[in-house]
């Protein structure tokens, strides 16, 4: 039995590797299929209008559905990971969605379909969380950031993905094929990931020292064979684990983390949920016709990935704090511009420039910074909880577009996304730590040492 295994630090000081690879490879292939089922509804639900197979109320209890599921599934996730594993969460999550998926495909009504597409959502929920979580315990701490946000990268190429897909196969197929798609995908991956280890980091923090050993020796030997020199030492290992108990979150120096994962979540959701979904529809009623509506959609969402990856390329370099920064004030001065954009050339240019600093939040926020505030002993379920919240705001947040484009136009909605954009640089100055290029288990000792300092 082991007093230590010193698994992040052993981790950390490893060299980029075929491992490390198969990791990434494994469960961003994973994450991409979970981008496109969120994805999936946009082109799906126009197709089941039109056959008369729903209606728009039916319409909106299915995206409702969906926000429902994956916050029942982010709160979920948090919890059995932390206790069962991230292997077995991020394993029954995508056999859930993806079986769910299938047996969509072969709804005989929409209430079906409905409830269907609410177990998908739990499914979808769930991986969101332990995906990004179980990467942020393997990556060294020095590229940390780029290979989270290459993860991102993954998972809003479901946007584009899904709508080109849709183009074809809803008329050549029906709607249901999408399903199939989404399903089959998803249960390819459950068997392929059924290779993927535990993480060590996991396995030490609940006392699997002899696991997390064998385990850690398995990955350093083939770290070492690659590059064919002796590993480096590793850092000492952390004075003391951090606590395992829920109350943590809530009493300092956690709890303003716990407040900027909450507020971040809740603004970017927003913009996802609040604008970007909601721009074909936008563009019709300034005029557009359907037709050049979705094609000034999917231009605009090549921004998606190209946001993502230049989230992951600048996290490391510039730090996350700052990157977070930056990317909101160009999300605010092109949001600002935007309304007042009418040329038919212009306006998807602005459109694409505007989205592209937003999937940088995505990128930083979903994939990057909010699991790296947490220790390994709480991570999942903190950022289980934050994510809940952050779905939670999904629910309004439609009402509220509503009532707002209805009321003031286009200029309505993006004040609601440069009011929140602001409130997320003031939050993240004021109570954001910077994670960038740290390992974990440093910043767990140096909060550990805050505490101490205040019993002092």
């Amino acid at each position: 039995m082991h007093a230590s295994v010193n698994t992040g630090a052993r981790l950390d000081r490893l060299p980029i590797c075929s491992f490390h690879r198969r990791i990434m490879f494994l469960i961003g292939i994973g994450m991409f299929f979970d981008g496109f089922d969120i994805y999936i509804a946009a082109t799906v639900l126009g197709a089941t209008l039109h056959s008369g197979f729903s209606t728009l109320a039916q319409n909106a209890l299915f995206v409702s559905a969906t926000f429902l599921g994956m916050m029942i599934g982010s709160f979920m996730t948090g919890f059995l990971g932390d206790r069962l594993g991230r292997r077995f969460t991020y394993q029954f999550n995508l056999m859930l969605f993806g079986g769910a998926s299938i047996l969509a495909a072969f709804a005989p009504n929409m209430t079906v379909l409905i409830l269907l597409r609410l177990a998908m959502g739990i499914g979808l929920g769930a991986e969101n969380v332990v995906g990004y979580s179980t990467l942020t315990e393997f990556a060294p701490a020095q590229v940390r950031g780029k290979w989270l946000g290459g993860m991102a990268v993954f998972v809003v190429s479901g946007l584009p993905a899904a709508a080109l897909l849709g183009t074809f196969v809803i008329p050549a197929f029906s709607w249901r094929a999408m399903f199939i798609l989404g399903g089959i995908g998803a249960i390819v991956v459950w068997y392929m990931r059924k290779s993927l280890p535990e993480s060590p980091r996991w396995l030490e923090s609940v006392g699997r020292f002899d696991e997390a050993e064998a385990l850690m020796q398995k990955i350093e030997a083939e770290a070492q064979a690659v590059s064919g020199k002796p590993l480096p030492e590793p850092a000492a290992p952390a004075a003391a684990a951090p606590s395992r108990e829920l109350a943590s979150l809530w009493a300092p120096p956690l709890l303003p983390r716990m407040l900027v994962g909450c507020v971040a979540l809740v603004v970017i959701n927003t913009l996802l949920y609040g604008f970007i979904t909601w721009l074909p529809t936008f563009f019709v009623k300034q005029g557009l016709t359907v037709a050049t509506s979705f094609q000034y959609s999917m231009l605009m969402s090549i921004g998606a990935p190209v946001g993502a990856a230049i989230g992951a390329l600048t996290a490391d370099r510039w730090g996350r704090k700052p990157t977070i920064v930056i990317s909101s004030l160009a999300a605010i001065v092109f949001g600002f511009i935007y309304p007042f954009v009418s040329d038919p050339v212009l306006l998807p240019v602005i459109g694409f420039a505007l989205t592209v600093p937003i999937y940088v939040l995505v990128a930083l926020l979903f994939a990057i910074y909010i699991p790296e505030l947490f220790p390994t002993e709480v991570r999942l379920r903190a950022s289980g909880i934050c994510n809940t919240v952050g779905r939670g705001a999904t629910i309004a947040t439609p009402f509220l577009v509503v009532s707002l484009f209805t009321d003031f136009g286009i200029r309505g909605v993006l004040t609601l996304m440069i009011g929140l954009l602001f409130a997320l640089i003031a939050v993240v100055l004021l109570f954001g730590v910077e994670s960038g290029r740290r390992s974990l288990e440093q910043m767990e000792e140096d909060r550990l040492a805050a505490v101490r300092f205040k019993k002092v």
